[in-house]
């Protein structure tokens, strides 16, 4: 059986602002979520993502949130053609979102 993608957990430290990014990115998630420690959001191709406060300091001593501009993971969206990627990129740092560089 081949292995398949069914899950991506970000750790994040503050809750509104990851989800209204995402938001912003296209995925629906109720607003009503940004006041809880976890969120899960399944995708229609079937992944699901999830944003968590809480899960690796409660079961992983040793862990620690990366310090400075630093980013420990890379996440790709398929949107179709450059233009969109452009757009989304225009729009996503219009709303405040730090882009490291321009696509």
């Amino acid at each position: 059986m081949e292995i398949q993608l069914s899950m991506v957990g970000m750790i994040v430290r503050d809750m509104p602002t990851a989800l209204r990014f995402y938001r912003l990115l296209g995925l629906d998630i109720p607003s009503s979520d940004d006041a809880k420690p976890f969120v899960l959001h399944r995708m229609g191709s079937g992944v699901t993502i999830f944003f968590d406060t809480v899960f690796a300091a409660r079961y992983d001593a040793d862990h620690r949130l990366p310090t400075g501009a630093g980013y420990g993971s890379l996440f790709e969206f398929f949107l179709g053609d450059d233009a969109a990627v452009d757009a989304m990129y225009a729009e996503l740092t219009a709303a405040g979102s730090h882009g490291r560089m321009s696509p």
